[in-house]
């Protein structure tokens, strides 16, 4: 009886030690999850952005994922081409009547004919972020999720580190308007590629309520999944939220605001969200962009310590990661 007894308490032991590693990653106190990867250094998205994110070992790096015309899961900020890309002196004739070129109206193959650009504006033909990477300089292309995932799991095996991802459906209704179902085609990938529970380093997210819960429920995911949320009107249904999700991606915004005295005031939702179980990872920090703060320090201070975070995406995840490793 002594040894069964013991026997069942290494069990026990073992099973508890093991969750706990598998869980180490998307439960620890603070994460750093690299905004579109190192995009505060190179174009967004990009696999060199992804590669020098890595390096600096975030806990996590995000993937905004669109589909193609042939169905394969894209790695771009949104449905559009011309405001990172050359698409419109390649291809003129393929936009669309309001102008705009999009994703899922170009192959695989016609994307690759594509140069990828620092983030700018169509109308002036300027960059969004005048100081960061020289605007149309070097060479960079757009790429698959499954070619960003095996860069990610290959540097993982080459180095020891265990960095996750973090993907993103995008725009759900419009892919369902054009007749594809982006979330059964991206679970089946991150399926193939050993992501499906909650302890495998894959967050996934979404801004559409619906379409995430569907993905919880009806496509019976057990990902661990994070509900974006865009309006304070949102707030207001956090409650059905973690009937279905396990954490929630508010803007930076909504989580503090500084008065005409010049004091931070901070939003009840962090709290709200914690006493319902939720962790709250927060978009986006931005060393360029500091809003209402004097400096980036100020920022991710008034983040992570006073307000509470639990994650934040970054721009600039080893300024953060740095700050973070600081702190106690």
């Amino acid at each position: 009886m002594y040894k069964l007894f013991i026997l069942t308490l290494a069990v026990l032991n073992f099973n508890l030690s093991s969750l706990a590693a598998q869980n180490t990653v998307i439960e620890k106190s603070k994460i750093v999850i690299a905004h579109r990867g190192a995009s505060g250094y190179l174009p967004e998205h990009t696999l060199a952005a992804k590669a020098m994110s890595y390096a600096m070992r975030p806990d996590f790096i995000e993937q905004d994922l669109v589909l193609s015309k042939d169905n394969i899961p894209i790695v771009i900020h949104d449905v559009f081409l011309d405001d990172v890309t050359n698409v419109a002196e390649v291809f003129p004739e393929k936009s669309r009547e309001n102008g705009r070129f999009y994703v899922i109206d170009f192959t695989y193959d016609e994307l690759q004919q594509l140069e990828v650009y620092e983030r700018f504006n169509t109308k002036t033909k300027k960059a969004v972020y005048p100081g960061r990477f020289p605007f149309k300089k070097s060479r960079f292309k757009l790429h698959s999720l499954q070619e960003e995932i095996e860069l990610i799991q290959g540097l993982n095996k080459s180095t020891g580190n265990n960095i996750g991802i973090y993907p993103e459906i995008k725009n759900p209704n419009f892919h369902l308007k054009n007749g594809k179902d982006i979330s059964i085609i991206v679970l089946k990938i991150l399926n193939d590629y050993g992501y499906r529970s909650k302890s495998d380093h894959c967050i996934l997210q979404c801004f559409d309520h619906n379409e995430l819960e569907r993905i919880r429920v009806k496509l019976k995911s057990e990902l661990y999944l994070t509900q974006l949320i865009e309006f304070p009107s949102e707030i207001k249904n956090i409650g059905q939220i973690a009937r279905y999700a396990n954490a929630i991606g508010p803007s930076i915004n909504q989580v503090f605001t500084k008065d005409k005295t010049g004091k931070i005031t901070y939003s009840a939702l962090v709290k709200k969200a914690h006493n319902i179980g939720l962790k709250v990872h927060a978009y986006t920090f931005r060393k360029d962009v500091l809003g209402n703060f004097k400096t980036f320090e100020e920022m991710l201070q008034q983040g992570f310590i006073n307000a509470d975070l639990d994650g934040v995406f970054t721009d600039f995840p080893d300024i953060v990661i740095s700050y973070v490793n600081a702190k106690p």
